[in-house]
């Protein structure tokens, strides 16, 4: 029997999972393995949903939003007798070991499936970026262009209507979208999870731009602050100029993955099958001055990734 490698996508989608779906497969296909997709992350592993893929079914999906083999989060993962039960189906369905594409949660069950026998290779992929052993994760140029065209079209009416607009953006625990769509969309404020904001400091700021003949004001708040339409109300109340909440929500997980991220999810898919093919697993791929490398799991998870002050100050500087 052939020698398998599956991949699965697990936890919230990215733009680009596609990508990396394809170039695992493809990588694989080449290598002599078989692929086995497992659907809907750690929840189709357990419950033995797989799809063997050939050439023709990553054909035509490089360009696709979205995961073809779905995602799912799956807290039965964490305890340790579903992690038994995986490597046995594993076992069964002759797997030499699992690509995984997802987040920090991913890479945890990565980590102990490893631990268990089957060698686990985890690929970045989630908008946060909030993956330190790797500089982009998988989805986020995509999110953050997204995120820019957004704001850039609510700034229409905004101007229209001399208007506030706080615009509600994703990263619950990390604020690196909200920074970098901040400096690109020109916001007068930008409000992350790592940096305690003083409301009366944002408010003084606003009242200057306003008097210095600002018609319109974009202030770009992470959803880890919480808050927005709060935010919006006490601006209004605060300065009498009209300001409304807008909350982006799951339309940054969609669309057409950029370059940036087709190409990274390529490389990095690829990388991960060469080292199961020599039967390395317990590790997560990422991209550091400019080249793709791996880290142990467990040292990857442990890494915070830091929050760019000087970027900060820098929004700071130029955006009123």
């Amino acid at each position: 029997m052939k020698k398998r490698i599956g991949v699965l996508t697990s936890g919230g989608d990215a733009p680009g999972m596609n990508a990396a779906v394809r170039s695992v497969t493809r990588t694989a296909l080449a290598k002599g393995f078989e692929v086995i997709g497992i659907l809907k992350g750690y929840n189709g592993l357990l419950n033995r949903e797989f799809v063997q893929l050939d050439v023709r079914m990553v054909s035509d999906i490089i360009q696709r939003g979205g995961t073809m083999i779905y995602t799912a989060r799956c807290p039965e993962f964490k305890e340790w007798e579903n992690i038994e039960k995986a490597k046995q189906i594993c076992e069964e369905k002759n797997m030499s070991g699992i690509v995984v594409i997802g987040g920090d949660g991913s890479f945890r069950g990565a980590a102990d499936l490893s631990k268990a026998g089957i060698p686990c290779v985890g690929i970045p992929g989630t908008i946060d970026n909030d993956i330190q052993c790797s500089e982009y994760t998988i989805g986020y140029d995509t999110a953050l262009n997204t995120v820019m065209e957004l704001v850039d079209k609510l700034r229409d009416t905004s101007r229209s209507h001399e208007r506030c607009s706080v615009v509600e953006v994703m990263g619950r625990h990390a604020g690196h979208i909200a920074l970098n769509a901040g400096i690109a969309c020109g916001a007068t404020a930008v409000l992350v999870p790592e940096v305690e904001h003083d409301m009366a400091k944002m408010i003084q700021r606003i009242k200057e731009v306003r008097a210095d003949g600002k018609k319109h004001i974009i202030i770009v708040v992470a959803e880890g602050v919480g808050g927005t339409e709060d935010i919006a109300k006490t601006i209004h109340e605060e300065t009498g100029i009209e300001a409304r909440a807008t909350i982006l929500g799951h339309v940054q997980r969609g669309g057409s993955p950029t370059v940036r991220d087709r190409v990274l999810a390529s490389e990095m898919g690829y990388y991960a099958v060469e080292l199961l093919e020599q039967g390395i697993g317990n590790r997560v791929v990422g991209r550091k001055d400019g080249k793709v490398y791996d880290v142990d799991i467990q040292e990857a998870l442990s890494m915070k990734k830091p929050f760019d002050e000087r970027l900060y100050k820098i929004l700071n500087d130029i955006n009123f």
